[in-house]
């Protein structure tokens, strides 16, 4: 019975709950995969916490596995030219911050991008969540101005999520972080999210359905309206975190990606697109185990 385990567990003690020899317990500690701590240079394993450990293992898939070189999650366009210019060889399926988290606990690719907003900040109460004890990290790219597109002169006045209220607006997929900050932001003014509007699939395609004049405005990224030559409404600025495999953050494509990061390349098309601020880069805000 796991009440009558003693509130720190031995090697020979973790490996008996876990029916493995003791040898795959010390594997599993030098790697950072299963939660423990260190007494006088004995290792001792938290009884809670390996329970939950466990009961979260048993949701999961049961080896981490060769992830494909692909960045999942939301766009960034920074991060995406980055990608390419950086010659990591790292590729990019964005398709929102949701779907990303998804894809990347299936394995399907190495890092997910994600800016979303829970009751104490961006991102790191979700994550922590969902993967905690597992072999990832969590670590800040940038923070973005987000708020609204308009066309150039802004021709309707546009100054406040308020003033949304009865315009054509376009909107991002369900699983996309800025539906969901743009419909909290739409209860908290007290208008309705419009029904039946366009969908826009990544930021840039936000920006275009307002300069094509398929809605009145976009609720965007400031980069994307000033690559548009669109005017832009500044409402919040938003943390946008990459979630890592542990292991292929060591690896050599993801490598390259911070080594270019540190170019001074790098820095001036952060600039040169507007709207980021990249000075705490890679900070980590999540660690997995």
């Amino acid at each position: 019975m796991t009440a009558d385990l003693p509130t720190y567990l031995t090697t020979k003690e973790m490996a008996d709950l876990l029916r493995v020899k003791e040898r795959k317990i010390y594997d599993l500690a030098a790697a950072g995969e299963i939660p423990h701590s260190r007494a006088t240079g004995k290792l001792l394993f938290p009884r809670e916490v390996v329970l939950a450990w466990i009961e979260n293992a048993s949701e999961a898939p049961t080896s981490e596995g060769t992830r494909p070189a692909v960045i999942l999650g939301s766009h960034d366009p920074l991060l995406e030219w980055a990608l390419r210019e950086s010659g990591s060889g790292l590729a990019a399926f964005f398709d929102g911050s949701l779907d990303g988290l998804d894809r990347f606990e299936q394995l399907e690719g190495v890092a997910a991008g994600l800016h979303m907003i829970q009751d104490e900040g961006w991102n790191t109460e979700l994550v922590s969540r969902r993967f905690r004890f597992r072999p990832v990290v969590l670590a800040e790219w940038a923070w973005r101005d987000r708020g609204i597109i308009v066309s150039p002169g802004n021709p309707l006045g546009i100054g406040s999520i308020a003033d949304l209220a009865g315009k054509r607006m376009v909107l991002r997929q369900p699983q996309a972080g800025s539906q969901h900050l743009m419909e909290r932001l739409f209860a908290e003014a007290g208008i309705p999210v419009p029904q039946g509007a366009p969908v826009a699939r990544d930021e840039r395609e936000a920006a275009l359905a307002v300069l094509d004049g398929r809605a009145d405005a976009a609720f965007g990224l400031a980069a994307s309206a000033r690559q548009f030559k669109l005017d832009f409404v500044p409402v919040c600025e938003e943390r946008f975190d990459l979630l890592v495999s542990r292991r292929d953050w060591f690896e050599g494509p993801f490598q390259a990606l911070i080594a270019f990061t540190r170019t001074p390349a790098f820095a001036d098309m952060a600039r040169t697109l507007g709207g980021y601020r990249v000075d705490g880069i890679w900070t980590p805000r999540f660690n997995g185990a």
